[in-house]
């Protein structure tokens, strides 16, 4: 997963065409090491309709005041700069929930391109 460092570098990938999930964390944050385990493979399983890039909240924090992130991890889909749909809770995240929420990002994408 691409890690994204500055809001201008952001800004750049969630304005292209494929949607993008952000992925929002912090080293300190134990529900953020909860997924990691999985994430690679589901990067991995939605890799040819998503993009992902991973931020540190710590690193951001102007942008995720902006984006009104409270808890984290927290997810949001992008695509044409737009934000799609988002996954954003304080509540630990399941692979499932997930899953779930990916397949929300991809069914939106697609209904907007028709």
């Amino acid at each position: 997963m691409e890690q994204v460092k500055s809001e201008a570098i952001f800004q750049q990938i969630i304005d292209g065409d494929k949607p993008t999930i952000a992925v929002f964390k912090a080293t300190w944050c134990k529900d953020c090491h909860y997924i990691e385990p999985f994430m690679p493979s589901i990067e991995e399983q939605y890799g040819d309709r998503l993009n992902f890039i991973e931020l540190d909240r710590d690193e951001v924090p102007d942008l995720c005041e902006q984006l009104n992130i409270l808890g984290i991890p927290s997810f949001i889909a992008f695509r044409n700069g737009q934000e799609l749909v988002r996954f954003v809770s304080k509540l630990r995240k399941t692979r499932e929930e997930i899953e779930q929420f990916l397949d929300r990002a991809v069914e939106v994408a697609t209904a907007l391109n028709k």
